[in-house]
């Protein structure tokens, strides 16, 4: 079976997996070696790793290469951060089958205008384009895709930019119209409440993935116990600890503990099951002062 194929048929099938994010070929290795099922190459990280903020500033070159060199060295499949997807609908087919080229198993891009600001950011512009045009670059990218086992993954800000609940879900079913297989529901509220929220009403046909970097206090349990659908959530750094911290195999837990403010879960991923896999717990990391 193909990675992409492996990917694809995790969409689908029941159970826990974990993806985990990475910035480059050592740090993705990493994680593959710690068990998680999937890389996440992380635009945030990669921007980081750049020394500059994550607001449009490195190139397509720049991202193109690095997954191709992440893709390289791992062999579980490996989701790319397209940001907004380097242009329009006109650019978006044409970076898509680079990226799968590359050896990704899919992408993940953003309804927000060019140059985006970081999500996280206190006071950032959060400007989103019309639906009708990001639309047009989902749909762009699906027809695109030269192999159908190829997952293209809508990234909602809805909720970052403030427009709410109701405006979150309209956008959210007008991607998966256009063809989106899953779904990114992006927060940065301290808890997950509106993330909850969210995904209690959801009533589309694609999973939802979450990201909870601004509320790391959400575990599996809490997934399991509130509902249904399916998740996954992907994240090495936050803004205040902007290194990656690895974590080992033998770190394993047999419960889901909430993270506390010096050692959190890096990456979590959740399945429609009736029971949770052990998640990997991260190696407790300094922050910076």
């Amino acid at each position: 079976m193909t990675r992409n194929a492996s990917f694809r048929a995790k969409l689908s099938s029941p159970g826990l997996a974990h993806a985990m994010a990475a910035h480059n070929p050592l740090s993705a290795r990493l994680a593959e070696r710690a068990g998680f099922d999937a890389i996440w190459g992380s635009g945030f990280e990669l921007s980081a790793s750049y020394g500059v903020p994550d607001a449009s500033l490195l190139s397509m070159s720049v991202h193109l290469e690095t997954m191709r060199a992440i893709a390289g060295a791992i062999s579980i499949p490996l989701i790319a951060d397209i940001d907004t997807g380097f242009g329009n609908a006109v650019n978006v087919s044409h970076v898509v089958p680079q990226f799968e080229a590359a050896g990704a198993s899919a992408v993940v891009m953003e309804h927000k205008t060019f140059p985006k600001d970081t999500s996280l950011r206190s006071g950032a512009r959060q400007e989103l384009v019309r639906v009708e045009e990001f639309q047009g670059k989902v749909a762009a990218a699906c027809a695109a895709r030269r192999d159908p086992d190829f997952v293209v993954i809508a990234r909602v800000e809805a909720l970052i930019a403030g427009l709410g609940q109701a405006e979150a879900s309209r956008r959210a079913s007008a991607y998966v119209e256009a063809g989106a297989d899953a779904i990114l529901i992006h927060s940065k509220q301290k808890t997950p409440d509106e993330i909850l929220e969210f995904v209690r009403a959801w009533r589309g046909a694609v999973p939802l993935v979450l990201v909870p970097t601004a509320y790391p206090q959400l575990t599996e349990r809490d997934i399991a116990a509130r509902w249904a659908t399916w998740a996954w959530s992907s994240t090495a750094t936050t803004p205040s600890a902007p290194a990656w911290a690895p974590c080992s195999a033998s770190s394993r837990r047999s419960d889901a503990t909430a993270a506390s403010p010096r050692s959190m879960p890096l990456c979590r991923r959740w399945r429609r099951s009736s029971s949770c896999r052990t998640m990997p717990r991260c190696a407790s990391s300094r922050r910076s002062t």
